[in-house]
């Protein structure tokens, strides 16, 4: 069975919309370096519409420039990409196509093939149904030092008292020199079985 993983931009205060505005000033090695990493295993890749747009209008040219960065770029196009869209595409990207039919069945088809694992950067209502049908190993969040305060969250808020929780496990964790957290999480249960009682107890034993 393939892995798919997910990795994500974002902030103090949970904001994942555009990073492009502010991101960069915390990019570094240690950085690229954890964001290349979880593409090296990856043989598909699968965007939400304007993930791909932006990664389609910038890393063809990367690509044929032949900077420093032609080497992911080459890396970016030859692996399958597959665009989650309503809306008819045309695709002058090489090895891109669109999703074809219900996402979560489709999904779900890609993870039981062989072949190598299946990445996704961005696409955040991509991740969120992902996330919701309990396909997704890992999240890869890179949080990031600042509070945006204004633009989409990963998470948004329920419905419904309990029905929207999405329990997780932490699987690692490193803090960059930027003071950015690489957090990869699995998909997991409570830690543990704690009432509340039980917790106002331990406070009262500690002094707080």
């Amino acid at each position: 069975m393939r892995k798919i993983s997910a990795g994500l931009f974002i902030s103090l205060d949970g904001v994942v919309e555009a990073p492009d505005q502010w991101h960069f000033p915390y990019f570094n090695d240690e950085m690229g370096a954890a964001v290349g990493a979880m593409f090296d295993s990856a043989d598909t890749m699968l965007f939400g519409r304007k993930t791909y747009d932006s990664f389609a209008g910038a890393w063809p040219e990367r690509e044929a420039a032949g900077g420093e960065d032609a080497g992911f770029a080459k890396q970016l196009g030859d692996v399958r990409k597959i665009v989650v869209s309503r809306t008819r595409l045309a695709f002058e990207w090489r090895n891109s196509e669109q999703l074809e039919g219900d996402l979560v069945e489709v999904v779900t088809a890609l993870k039981n093939e062989e072949g190598g694992d299946i990445a996704l950067s961005g696409s955040v209502s991509v991740v969120r149904q992902l996330l919701g049908a309990g396909l997704l190993d890992e999240l890869h969040l890179l949080v990031h030092p600042i509070a945006v305060r204004k633009g989409m969250r990963l998470f948004e808020e329920g419905e419904g008292e309990g029905e929207s929780a999405v329990p997780l496990t932490l699987i690692s964790a490193e803090t960059f020199r930027t003071g950015v957290l690489n957090l990869v999480y699995g998909p997991g249960g409570a830690a543990g079985g704690a009432t509340y009682e039980e917790a106002r107890g331990h406070l009262g034993e500690g002094g707080a």
